[in-house]
């Protein structure tokens, strides 16, 4: 399997979002790793992942994967990151694998009890057809990246920028509707109910998230009583990438304080 295995400290496992690709996610990459060691990877049945997946294990699979991806790395245990989709495979793993999780963090994350809108059964129907209206309508976007990057060219530069990493490392939208598909034949609440790790929950502004409204993610404080939450000003679904800076100071020291500072090799492969 191909992993990115880079910076020192705290280990962090970050997983993508439906999309699968973990490139989109490279500033929080990069901004993470100044103090700590992340672990990514793009989702199994991604070609880029070199990574084995069964169809007949569906999500099961994406859960595997982070469990594989330690075992490459050479890490018993580590915070997991999950961000949007991902945070359903997160919380996943934390249940099933409690004894390799420092920590949990969601991101923008679906809850285990979302099922597809009218909006995403739309596009279900027939991801390849549909792709360009999808693409198009990604426009809604643009205010949240306005407000993470104020100025108008400074504003523009930055849609362009993210628009720049979303082409180079396309997305394909029938795997993207199997994962949404996925989800039809998993019943995570109850299983997700009994994660015990610290966790740490972060959302947008309310008014800015158009891809998954906050008081979604924050469902996740109602099945962990104890997590805490925090809000990344200034921006709406895209804040690990859009402000990785202000992300990171998020994250990090949640990680260190519930794992403490362990110093780790780095890698990249």
């Amino acid at each position: 399997m191909k992993i990115v295995d880079i910076g020192r400290g705290s280990p962090i496992v970050l997983i993508p979002g439906v999309q699968g690709r973990w490139e989109w996610m490279k500033p929080a990459v990069d901004a993470l790793s100044q103090r700590s060691r992340v672990i990514t990877f793009s989702l199994a049945d991604e070609p880029t992942a070199d990574s084995a997946f069964d169809p007949a294990h569906g999500f099961d699979s994406y859960v595997e994967q982070v469990r594989a991806a330690m075992d490459q790395a050479g890490v018993d245990i580590a915070a997991i990151c999950g961000v949007s989709y991902g945070s359903l495979i997160a919380s996943a793993f934390a249940a099933r694998h409690p004894d390799r999780v420092s920590s949990v963090v969601i991101v923008s994350g679906i809850p285990p009890s979302w099922k597809p809108d009218q909006r995403v059964g739309f596009y279900l129907r027939a991801p390849r057809l549909l792709s360009p209206l999808f693409c198009a309508a990604s426009v809604r976007l643009h205010r949240e990246i306005a407000a993470a990057t104020p100025g108008v060219f400074r504003g523009i530069a930055a849609s362009l920028r993210h628009g720049l990493t979303a082409s180079s490392h396309m997305f394909s939208p029938s795997r993207m509707a199997r994962r949404v598909t996925m989800l039809r034949s998993v019943e995570l609440e109850s299983e997700v109910k009994g994660v015990r790790a610290p966790a740490l929950v972060i959302t947008g502004e309310a008014e800015l998230d158009r891809v998954v409204p906050a008081e979604l993610t924050r469902q996740y404080l109602q099945l962990w009583p104890g997590a805490r939450t925090a809000t990344l000003p200034r921006t709406g679904h895209l804040g690990l990438i859009s402000r990785p800076t202000e992300f990171a100071r998020l994250v990090v020291p949640f990680v260190e304080e519930t794992t403490g500072m362990t110093g780790s090799r780095r890698r990249i492969g």
